[in-house]
């Protein structure tokens, strides 16, 4: 199998943990679950670039300079990502703070598009 097919393979089971974690009513971890599926949709794509990153900044950048500048994929994308990234960011390290059901809910609804997104394109690329 693929790198590529393996992180996504990964992302699309994130996605399911991050619904059930919804349904649960643990919207931070939902939130977390859902970045993570979208980082390693973004982590497949950049593998076809012969780049990798172990930080999520450095992904997140070269992801916006590769494809988003690019106009490779739509902007929405990246402000997508970049939006999971923080939420996630202060769901997991400000404890004060509280992600509410309906914010979960967008963030997972966008992230759906985003890896479906990301799948198209690397089928369509052939990378797949």
């Amino acid at each position: 199998m693929k790198e590529t097919e393996s992180l996504l393979k990964r992302a699309k089971r994130y996605i399911k943990s991050a619904q059930i974690l919804l349904k649960d009513g643990d919207y931070e971890s939902s939130v977390s679950r859902t970045y993570y599926a979208m980082f390693y949709s973004v982590q497949a794509i950049l593998l076809t670039k012969k780049l990798s990153f172990s930080s999520h900044k450095g992904a997140i950048s070269a992801f916006g300079e590769h494809f988003i500048k690019t106009s490779t994929l739509p902007k929405e994308l990246g402000r997508e990502l970049n939006r999971a990234f923080e939420k996630r960011q202060i769901g997991d390290y400000e404890y004060t703070f509280v992600i509410s059901k309906d914010e979960a809910e967008k963030i997972l609804k966008s992230e759906k598009k985003f890896v479906a997104h990301i799948t198209q394109h690397l089928k369509n690329k052939d990378t797949l």
